[in-house]
């Protein structure tokens, strides 16, 4: 086995240009800690829909 140029150990090290400005992404999503604000986010929309229409069902007999 042979030992690593300087240039091959940047590389692999992520100090090479083809790491640089990436991040990790699961399954789409590059920033999860966003993602419970966004659940939250649609529950609440889910419920405020689901409100709203019980209302007009209440209010329409």
């Amino acid at each position: 086995m042979r030992e690593l140029t300087m240039s091959e150990i940047g590389l692999v090290s992520g100090a090479g240009d083809e790491c640089s400005g990436g991040g990790n992404e699961y399954g789409g999503v590059s920033e999860p800690e966003s993602v419970g604000d966004d659940i939250v986010a649609i529950y609440e929309g889910l419920v405020s829909a689901a409100s709203h229409i019980i209302e007009r069902v209440a209010n329409s007999f």
